[in-house]
C-alpha cells in the first residue's frame, strides 16, 4: 500500500522523529512512504516523494520539520481539495497522515469525506488543544523551553526589586501557560480558563512587597492579552520596576525531549496501522490514560486535571 505523511500548521519538536518512525513502520509492513512538502499547500502542488531509510537517518534529535509545514487558505476551497486528492491518486497513494493541530484534523477530515480516502491525524501542536487528547506531540518540549527561560529570568528578578511578566503561546488555551507558572513557581498565572481579578492580584502583590518580597514572575498566556495590563499594575499601581518578555516562537523550536521522542514513536507506529482499517475513512489519534487510542473530531479544549485548575485559581487572585 502506498500511502503519504505531511505536516501541517504550526511546526513543533517531535514531528521529525514522527516523520522518521512512520518511515520505518511502513517500510517493515511492506508499504511504500512519502513525504508531502510544505503541508496541504504543498499536496495542492503536488510536492510528494516517495522516501526510504536514507532520508530520515539522523532527524530525530532536530526540532522543527525537515518537510516543512505551511497554513494553507486555498485548502478551503473545494477545488483545491479535489486537486490535492488528484495528485495522490496520480501517485497511487490511499492512506494520507497528518501531522498537526485541529484545524489540520478537520482539513484532513474534509480530504477524506470528499474523495474516500483514508486517513489519520496525529495531534501534534504546542497549544495542547486537539479534543480528546490529553497530549500532543510538542508540549513537553516547549514547556522545557520555557522552563529554562523562567528560570534564567528568575535569576536576573533576584538581583534586582524588579517584577518580570512572560507571556507565553498557546493559541486560545493557557496549557502552556500553566504548567510553566507551576513547575517554574511563579507568583502569577493567568489563563483564559480561569477568570482573574487584577485588582485583587494588585492588592495581593502589594502585600507581599510591603511584607519583604523582592521580585515577582507572572506568566501570561497570550489568549488573555493581559500581559500589558498587569505591566503597568507592577510600575504604576505598585510602584515596582516591571519588564515584558514575550517568549514567543522560541518556544517551538529546539530539540525534542525524550518524552516527545517516545511519544511520537507511539503516534507513528498506532497511525501507520490504522490506515490497514479499511473499514474507516478519517481516524484521529489521541493520547488518553497514558495510551493512544482514537477518537472523533470534536470541538477545541483540554480538559485540566483539577489538581492544576485549584492552583491556577490560587495563581489569578
Amino acid at each position: 500500500m502506498k500511502t503519504a505523511i505531511l505536516c501541517s500548521g504550526g511546526d513543533c519538536a517531535g514531528m521529525n522523529p514522527a516523520l522518521k518512525y512512520y518511515v520505518e513502520a511502513s517500510l517493515a509492513g511492506g508499504d511504500t512512504p512519502h513525504f508531502i512538502y510544505r503541508g496541504f499547500e504543498g499536496l495542492i502542488n503536488g510536492d510528494i516523494r516517495e522516501v526510504s531509510y536514507p532520508d530520515v537517518s539522523g532527524i530525530v534529535a532536530r526540532g522543527g520539520t525537515m518537510i516543512r509545514s505551511a497554513r494553507s487558505e486555498r485548502f478551503k476551497d473545494p477545488a483545491a481539495r479535489a486537486a490535492a486528492a488528484a495528485n495522490l491518486a496520480d501517485k497511487g497513494i490511499i492512506g494520507l497522515i497528518v501531522l498537526g493541530g485541529d484545524g489540520s484534523n478537520r482539513g484532513l477530515e474534509l480530504l477524506c469525506e470528499e474523495h474516500q480516502l483514508r486517513g489519520v491525524g496525529i495531534p501534534a501542536t504546542i497549544d495542547n488543544d486537539v479534543a480528546g487528547s490529553d497530549y500532543c506531540i510538542g508540549v513537553d518540549s516547549a514547556l522545557n523551553a520555557i522552563g529554562r527561560c523562567l528560570d534564567q529570568i528568575r535569576d536576573t528578578a533576584a538581583s534586582f526589586r524588579r517584577a518580570f511578566v512572560v507571556e507565553t503561546m498557546g493559541r486560545d488555551s493557557g496549557y502552556l501557560a500553566l504548567v510553566s507558572a507551576i513547575s517554574s513557581g511563579a507568583e502569577i498565572c493567568l489563563i483564559p480558563e480561569i477568570p482573574f481579578d487584577l485588582d485583587s492580584i494588585s492588592r495581593r502583590m502589594r502585600r507581599e512587597f510591603d511584607s519583604g518580597r523582592e521580585y515577582a514572575i507572572a506568566v501570561v498566556s497570550e489568549a488573555t492579552d493581559a500581559s500589558n495590563q498587569l505591566v503597568s499594575i507592577f510600575q504604576e499601581e505598585l510602584e515596582i520596576d516591571s519588564r515584558l518578555t514575550v517568549l514567543g516562537h522560541i518556544q517551538r523550536g529546539g530539540s525534542p525531549t525524550a518524552f516527545d521522542r517516545r511519544i511520537a514513536f507511539e503516534f507513528a507506529e498506532a497511525a501507520v496501522e490504522a490506515l490497514q482499517d479499511m473499514s474507516k475513512q478519517a481516524t484521529f489519534l489521541c493520547y488518553r490514560g497514558a495510551a493512544i487510542a482514537e477518537h472523533p473530531p470534536g470541538a477545541l479544549g483540554t480538559l485540566f486535571p483539577e489538581t492544576l485548575m485549584e492552583r491556577a485559581r490560587l495563581l489569578a487572585r
